[in-house]
């Protein structure tokens, strides 16, 4: 007992001897594996950067206390600086630490960018005035907060993620959008609704590997009519009495036109018949059929759509009671406007590409497909010979339908409704002189909505004439013009 144990203590470190001008000597005699202990591994001392606005992990800043103590110390000063407070600076490295634990562990990419371009996919062939537009919104919605979500911890410190998130969250309060719903996706495997042609065009993209949306043709007539084709050809015609507008393997739309005054060779619409053809278990034959006054919220057999479930694969809806309907398609992907002004109808159409163009060698005669023949054509290449004086009808035609109107009274009647002068505010003007009814006016403004509404390429919304054609500085152009047509009235009226 009196014998010393045999375990080996470990050895003390001797008394520190005061240096003469600085502190204390470190013990150097401290034992290998304490060392150890106190410096951590080299990979664990790099310093990592994280992205804006992280603070970095304190398994990369956690050797900053001991590469202090690395340094060698500083040579005498006359004036020392006080000493930094480093308890402080721990403190709060351990709270990062506390904070960050799991900022050590590798993380993958950000990739908010992904998301965005999903999105936009979903969205870019919808348009606001299709049916069914608020519903496929706001699931693509849901599915870009849905990626978002998934993404949040790698991509917290990045702005773009926050500014979409941002921009998630108003997007939805203007659709009123909720938060829990459907979801939009892109995965092949997913089952399409075979009566929405929006999905099934989905369905074959991503089997196909591409994500082009589908290509959208807009055709809309008018007014004395006024025809604008799938190739946005501009054309004033006569074509009196019925005319095959659109005639293909999915849809026919037929008008009737009448002369809209005694004397004159200018037509309108009076009566459009509309069939929508059978299509698989989507929906029936359908035929809607519209005259002036009779402006019907149904088909020809008492039914309002066509197509089995909740979403009809077709339907009408009334806007106005008796003055606007729309028919919505979903199984073509196709929408039509029907709208009385005045006595007299307008139409507006759209249509996929592919579906318009499917049609057979005899179903060539098709006004929104090649436009008006040319003997029934009165317009110039797309130039109207708008009259300069009021007075341009035969002098037997009655007082009610001569024209009142001037080119100076008709150029500020259609200056009110439409303040650019494109191709729709010369028709509107051209009318006014023709017939001297206002309500043409409202025609052409109305006209140029449908063109907002369903055209699906807004550089294209308006069309200029060239020069040369009837514009502010062509008085005297439009004058020969007026001449040529009074002298073809006349002639017509007295031959």
């Amino acid at each position: 007992m009196g014998k010393r144990s045999a375990m080996t203590l470990p050895r003390q470190c001797p008394r520190r001897k005061k240096r003469k001008r600085g502190g204390l000597i470190a013990c150097s005699c401290s034992s290998p594996a304490a060392t150890a202990a106190v410096v951590p591994p080299l990979e664990f001392r790099k310093a990592a950067w994280t992205g804006m606005g992280r603070a970095a992990p304190f398994c990369a800043i956690a050797s900053a206390p001991r590469a202090e103590e690395e340094q060698p110390p500083p040579r005498h000063r006359r004036n020392p600086s006080p000493p930094q407070p480093l308890p402080a600076l721990v403190l709060l490295l351990s709270i990062a630490l506390l904070l960050h634990t799991g900022d050590c562990q590798l993380q993958g990419p950000c990739r908010i960018q992904k998301c965005t371009t999903d999105f936009v996919s979903l969205t870019s062939h919808l348009n606001p005035a299709i049916d069914g537009f608020d519903l496929e919104f706001c699931k693509a919605l849901r599915a870009y907060s849905a990626c978002t979500y998934r993404n949040s911890k790698v991509c917290r410190g990045n702005l773009v993620y926050h500014s979409a998130v941002l921009g998630i969250s108003d997007l939805m309060s203007q659709r009123n959008c909720s938060k829990d719903g459907p979801t939009s996706s892109t995965n092949p495997e997913i089952t399409h609704d075979p009566c929405n042609y929006i999905g099934r065009q989905g369905a074959r993209e991503l089997r196909g590997g591409e994500q082009t949306p589908p290509t959208y043709f807009f055709c809309g007539l008018f007014g004395d009519p006024h025809l604008r084709t799938f190739k946005d050809h501009f054309q004033t015609c006569k074509v009196e009495g019925a005319w095959p507008l659109i005639d293909n393997n999915y849809l026919s739309v037929q008008v009737t036109n009448v002369p809209v005054v005694p004397g004159s060779s200018a037509t309108a619409t009076n009566k459009i018949t509309i069939i929508f053809k059978s299509y698989q278990d989507c929906t029936d034959q359908k035929v809607y059929q519209a005259v002036t006054d009779d402006l019907p919220a149904a088909f020809v057999d008492g039914t309002t759509s066509g197509g089995d479930g909740d979403t009809k694969s077709l339907r009408i809806v009334e806007r106005v009671s008796g003055k606007y309907v729309e028919m919505h398609a979903r199984y073509i992907g196709t929408t039509v406007f029907v709208r009385q002004l005045g006595r007299y109808l307008t139409l507006a159409i759209r249509m996929p590409e592919e579906l318009a163009m499917a049609y057979e060698e005899s179903q060539d005669l098709q006004l929104c497909v090649n436009g008006c023949p040319s003997s029934e054509r009165i317009d110039d290449s797309g130039h109207l010979p708008l009259p300069v004086m009021g007075q341009v009808l035969p002098a037997g035609a009655s007082s009610q339908t001569r024209s009142v109107y001037t080119l100076e009274s008709a150029t500020t009647k259609c200056h009110e409704k439409m303040l650019l002068k494109d191709i729709y505010f010369y028709s509107c003007v051209f009318d006014l002189l023709t017939t001297g009814d206002a309500n043409f006016t409202a025609a052409a403004h109305s006209a140029l909505q449908d063109v907002e509404a369903l055209h699906p390429r807004k550089e294209r919304w308006h069309i200029f004439p060239s020069s040369g054609g009837a514009g502010p500085g062509s008085v005297l152009y439009l004058s020969l013009g007026l001449a040529c047509l009074m002298l073809v009235f006349l002639y017509d009226f007295c031959c």
